[in-house]
């Protein structure tokens, strides 16, 4: 809005505001508005921004009145790829991130003492880049839990820990195939040993007994106030159906706290269409995102889909959890049904293919008159890329959807198995330079769900230690506070289809944001991760207040 625009705008204004703050340095993120000092709010919008004088003026005496002291306000932060059920559940699981394997087996053996026998134990967060690249078994498992089935997801989620018990109870047996998709980990007899790689997991969840709908919302309440801890006022979640019917459950009862774009697995795209549901689809709480596909796995368990195999192990090239042919025909039914599509690919072939049916697909859609816009298709994580492939999403209209802290949580692991094609891993300014959308998000429970970490990540491209230099790892794909700062408000909001509610602080748009107790902009760059969140503002309610 314009100056004069403004000024006439504000003379305008008969009704005061609910509440006003003022005395802040307020990035608006808007280019025509830049930065303010004051913003006023009426009920669940913002009504005006503007300098103190302007602002204060529009007040009575019913208005809360709030002196920011001088701090740093930005638009509330949207992660666009969060797995908000796992998340939930997590936060009730043995903590299995504990760096050492031998304390994460006292971990267990500490909660097999605290229940009954045959009761299961659930856990996550383990990595074996902590145990010198080497997968547990079941039988060191089952040294501390000889009778209690123990499953532990790893910190990536496309893998789990198992011991004898919960094999057995999921009857997983050395004549047991691998499922599509999936794998087991056999030893040299080629009976299980305890790993169960991607696909392969379902058979262990489909006998852990299940977390009932209240519960799971239950637990979604809780998750949500540490999700305003950290600034975040929304999300884009992508877990299965006891999510959507969890967070339905929310909003029936006016409870959800967090705005939700809810993406959909591919398993269920034809009841999607059968029930006529559209991308973008709901109200300002909880809407329809897109259609889910893994392409491949991850670079952990060493399953996402490469052009050449992992280093240090030749005749691996990792999952193709899903071929092209098939992708293109679930997208094409799904684009002309108003579904659009978003799909998890790591490796760089997986990423070629996603990219090659893309092309199609637009094509396609061409051919039936709808614009790119419509159909706001999106590459989950996109980590690696053949350098024939960078600079084609701009020109495809493609959204990188990405998590800045997968760079510098596993530049140890990319650099064992990917070698010198780290140069062109974790891209995100040269995807930014040629046209993309970036809408960036943590995979919590994969990362920490904490928004500036991953802005942190993305400017340093460093290590909480500063490692590993004073540059960061390939420093040529860093990006500026604002660059970062945008993808987790901006691009984020486009990404859900929410840009004319959200992403920016102007007059009309909802009231969602956040007040941080240091200038991120202006400080040094390692001091971002360490910034902590005073107020988080939704929808014109305190969510969390420290000031």
């Amino acid at each position: 809005m314009a100056r004069q625009d403004r000024d006439a705008y504000l003379s305008s204004i008969t009704k005061p505001p609910t509440l006003l703050l003022y005395n802040g340095v307020i990035r608006t993120l808007d280019h025509s508005t830049g930065i303010v000092s004051a913003l006023a709010i009426q009920g669940e919008e913002i009504l005006a921004v503007g300098s103190d004088s302007q602002i204060l003026a529009l007040s009575d005496y019913k208005t809360e009145k709030v002196d920011l002291g001088g701090n740093l306000v930005l638009p509330g932060f949207i992660d666009a790829h969060c797995h908000f059920d796992q998340f939930s559940r997590t936060r009730l699981m043995i903590d299995a991130g504990m760096g050492t394997k031998d304390a994460v087996l006292d971990q267990v053996a500490r909660k097999v003492r605290s229940v009954v026998a045959g009761k299961w134990i659930i856990g996550h967060g383990w990595n074996q880049i902590d145990w010198n690249m080497e997968f547990p078994t079941a039988a060191e498992m089952d040294m501390v839990a000889p009778t209690n089935p123990v499953y532990l997801t790893a910190k990536s989620l496309h893998m789990g820990w198992a011991n004898s018990a919960a094999l057995h109870a999921a009857s997983i047996r050395s004549s047991t195939r691998d499922p599509e998709g999936g794998r087991i980990g056999r030893d040299k007899g080629g009976n299980p040993d305890g790993m169960l790689f991607e696909n392969a997991q379902k058979l262990i969840w489909d006998v852990v007994p299940r977390m009932t709908t209240e519960d799971l919302a239950s637990s979604m309440k809780s998750a949500s106030s540490a999700a305003w801890q950290v600034g975040l006022t929304g999300l884009h979640d992508f877990d299965g159906r006891d999510a959507f019917v969890a967070l339905q459950l929310l909003r029936e009862g006016g409870e959800l706290g967090l705005r939700v774009v809810k993406n959909i697995p591919v398993e269920l795209l034809d009841e999607s269409i059968g029930l006529g549901l559209r991308t973008g689809y709901g109200d300002d709480w909880l809407r329809i995102g897109n259609i889910k596909v893994f392409m491949d796995g991850a670079l952990g368990p060493r399953t996402a889909h490469m052009m050449s195999p992992y280093e240090g192990d030749p005749q691996n090239s990792g999952l193709e959890l899903t071929g092209s042919e098939e992708l293109l025909e679930w997208a094409k039914r799904a684009s002309a049904e108003g579904l659009a599509m978003t799909v998890h690919a790591i490796g760089d072939r997986a990423n070629h293919n996603v990219i090659e049916v893309y092309r199609l697909l637009r094509e396609h859609e061409k051919s039936l008159d709808i614009p790119p816009q419509n159909r706001r298709h999106r590459i989950e994580h996109l980590q690696l890329l053949h350098r024939g492939d960078l600079g084609k999403l701009g020109g495809l209209n493609v959204i990188a959807s990405m998590q800045p802290i997968h760079a510098t949580s596993d530049m140890a692991m990319a650099e064992r198995y990917w070698g010198s094609r780290c140069e062109t891993a974790y891209s995100w300014h040269t995807h930014m330079k040629t046209g993309a959308v970036l809408a960036f998000g943590s995979d919590a429970p994969v990362e920490s769900i904490n928004p500036l970490w991953g802005i942190h990540a993305a400017v340093t491209r460093q290590r909480s230690d500063g490692s590993p230099s004073e540059d960061g790892w390939y420093p040529e794909e860093r990006l500026t506070v604002e660059q970062a700062v945008r993808a987790y408000t901006v691009g984020a909001a486009y990404a859900g289809y929410m840009e004319e509610r959200l992403g920016t602080l102007t007059c009309g748009k909802l009231a969602d944001l956040i007040v941080l107790d240091s200038d991120i902009y202006n400080c040094a760059p390692v001091e971002i991760r360490s910034a902590r969140v005073l107020a988080t503002i939704i929808g014109g309610e305190w969510k969390h207040r420290a000031i």
